[in-house]
């Protein structure tokens, strides 16, 4: 465990539940500042843009820029250019997010076959006809990118599915698999990092996700910080807990208000 350089935090469920704050995660935010610790939000969000995530997190008290963002969709985008420069992408996701992928040519569902088929988060247009699409073209060997295989999120009204339900069940039946981009793969934490310019080792990972965001966060050399808010499940941390070789969230607390007692040993 190195200096304390930096926090990453999740957002939803960590900072807000269905984009209302959760109990002291502005003035978490404020003793931050006061410290001048840098902070960056990793999201796998991908209903909003970097911009309206900001907007949305400001308006409820916790003032953010649109660039201590990383989301699923702008390491996506990303990951597209370098890969499929030029490719004619689909894009089946709940919310308008061209505006974080900036030189992807999507095309509609119904022309010819794309070159390249991106699935984002899961809501009313993960239909069974788009869906039985999206598993005859990963069966006929069309790449398939999943913005993240994100399991479940919590809202005001429990908890809901996510793409990774989906995409199991098609990797399974089609033998073949799909590309995932965001969390709990290396490279939105290691971006996070870079962008508040300190080491993996010296950062504190917060989140509800005990896999996708804590252990994760761990696997590339961060503290993970586990918050019993948002999707967290006790039974889950428990199983975990009785596995005799299985890594452990370096800290569980109970909600994103009592960091503070946590990183003061290391400010």
């Amino acid at each position: 465990m190195g200096i304390l350089g930096g926090v990453l935090f999740d957002i939803d469920g960590v900072l807000v539940t269905s984009w209302k704050p959760v109990p002291g995660a502005a003035e978490t935010l404020e003793f931050l500042d006061s410290k001048d610790i840098a902070r960056a939000f990793l999201t796998n969000t991908t209903s909003k843009t970097r911009s309206q995530i900001a907007d949305a997190l400001t308006r409820v008290g916790m003032p953010v820029h649109a660039d201590e963002i990383v989301t699923a969709a702008s390491l996506t985008a990303d990951y597209l250019r370098e890969t499929y420069p030029g490719a004619k992408t689909v894009l089946i996701n709940n919310g308008d997010i061209a505006g974080d992928m900036p030189g992807i040519e999507f095309v509609e569902e119904s022309g010819d076959d794309p070159d390249v088929v991106v699935v984002g988060g899961a809501g009313p247009e993960f239909t069974h006809e788009r869906l039985s699409r999206v598993y005859d073209w990963l069966c006929r060997g069309i790449p398939v990118v999943a913005m993240h295989r994100s399991l479940m999120w919590t809202t005001g009204a429990g908890l809901r599915i996510d793409t990774g339900m989906y995409l199991a069940g098609m990797e399974k039946a089609s033998g073949h698999k799909a590309k995932a981009i965001g969390k709990p793969a290396p490279l939105g934490f290691q971006t996070a990092a870079e962008r508040m310019g300190v080491d993996p080792v010296d950062v504190v990972m917060v989140g509800d996700d005990l896999d996708n965001d804590v252990l994760a966060a761990q696997v590339v050399g961060m503290t993970g910080v586990l918050v019993r808010t948002g999707k967290f499940q006790q039974d889950v941390l428990d199983r975990r807990a009785k596995q005799e070789f299985g890594l452990q969230p370096s800290h569980v607390i109970d909600s994103v208000a009592t960091l503070p007692e946590v990183l003061r040993t290391r400010v």
